[in-house]
């Protein structure tokens, strides 16, 4: 049991983190659940920040959503890291070094936090590293194909650097998918190239991930893929009409009908069907200032800089108020829909500018997702399931289809 671990860990940080209870408080009912079960999150956005500003994430760290006093504090096991490049970098030609800096920037906090944090690579070797809840596990997920380029060896090295699964594009087409943001469709699917991406995904064992991708990608990639597949940080577009980045339910179904798992995602943008539609109209209107500031360039005018369309738009649609119960309503639906195996937990923490639904604001806030359930009648077999387990059995199937 982790839960007399737990009091050591949180009478450690409690001076550091005002956001701690101190260690003579009693735990919740959420807080105990959180810390004895295992809590799985495939999507935290820490590596873009930490190359915008380095933070001693092992410390208590106000201005960002994941750190180490508050993932102790809700539970987190493993947190997927998200190696994310931008469509921009791919033009540019530099997602391939951006990629590698993240992952360097993940390596670099382990390496001055070994008591706090080790890199995952394989489920098997969690009891081994966790040693009794004492460390948070860092797993590696790379947000968009593009440091792939059109070179098939790249995974074989994002691999052996710890990648363990990838989003094949993101708010673009690109040389490896359609995305569900771009208008285009350039390839109705997964490119040629797209598919070669995907066999050599299922032969060295790294998950492919769905989120992000068009409906028809998200089709290409069940049927061509030998292994399950799943959504890192996805919502259900139930709740969403119209909204793409979502899965419908034809595809949560088959995702899960192959075995996967959609991981529920807790940004606003997702979950709340208003900020969904403002997170569409904002794609929509950056790729008309991209063709803007081409023509401008192409005038030989300067163009406005992409921060003033940035800080334009969000004036003009701040963040709205999303209560919890939009996430829990997801997961709700998911387990009805595809069965208490097929549904976790991608949370989005450090990469929708603090755009999260009240209760659910950084990686503390685990205990109340755990809570929220609970009332509404939950198992807790199928809570555990939910928080970690389902992700974990997918990898490890995974892991054990590869034939590298």
């Amino acid at each position: 049991m982790r839960i007399a671990v737990l009091a050591l860990a949180v009478a450690a940080v409690a001076l550091s983190s005002p956001l701690i209870a101190q260690a003579d408080q009693p735990l919740s009912a959420g807080q105990r659940f959180a810390q004895d079960a295992i809590i799985v999150d495939t999507h935290i956005d820490a590596p873009s920040l930490l190359l915008r500003n380095w933070n001693d994430l092992g410390l208590d760290t106000p201005k960002v959503e994941f750190d180490y006093p508050r993932a102790r504090q809700g539970g987190l096991d493993v947190a997927f890291m998200s190696i994310y490049t931008s469509p921009a970098e791919d033009a540019a030609g530099t997602a391939t070094q951006t990629a590698h800096t993240q992952i360097d920037a993940v390596e670099a906090m382990v390496g001055r936090r070994p008591d706090q944090f080790a890199v995952l690579r394989s489920p098997k070797d969690l009891e081994r590293l966790h040693q009794r809840g004492q460390r948070v596990l860092l797993a590696l997920g790379m947000e968009n194909g593009a440091p792939i380029g059109d070179d098939l060896s790249r995974l074989k090295l994002f691999h052996a650097r710890g990648v363990r699964y990838i989003t094949l594009a993101h708010s673009e087409d690109n040389r490896i998918s359609d995305s569900s943001y771009d208008k285009h469709h350039k390839w109705k699917g997964l490119s040629p190239f797209g598919e070669q991406v995907v066999d050599e995904m299922n032969r060295l064992g790294i998950m492919v991930d769905v989120s992000h991708l068009s409906d028809d990608a998200v089709r290409d990639v069940l049927a061509r893929s030998k292994a399950p597949v799943i959504a890192s940080h996805s919502g259900l577009r139930h709740f969403t009409p119209g909204f793409e980045r979502n899965l419908s339910d034809e595809l949560a179904k088959a995702v899960a009908a192959k075995g996967g798992v959609v991981q529920v995602v807790f940004g606003n943008a997702f979950v709340d069907p208003a900020s969904a539609a403002d997170t569409q109209a904002y794609f929509d209107a950056s790729a008309k200032f991209e063709q803007e500031q081409a023509a401008a360039r192409a005038r030989g005018d300067k163009p406005r800089s992409e921060k003033e369309f940035d800080d334009a738009w969000q004036a003009a649609h701040p963040p709205r108020t999303v209560k919890i119960d939009a996430v829990l309503d997801q997961i709700d639906y998911g387990i009805k829909l595809l069965g208490a195996d097929h549904v976790g937990i991608g949370s989005d923490f450090d990469g929708v500018s603090g755009a999260l639904p009240e209760g659910l604001k950084s990686v503390a806030d685990y205990p109340n997702l755990i809570e929220g359930l609970k009332a509404r009648g939950h198992s807790d077999e199928t809570i555990r399931k939910v928080l970690g387990g389902n992700l974990l059995r997918v990898w490890g199937r995974v892991e054990a289809l590869a034939t590298p």
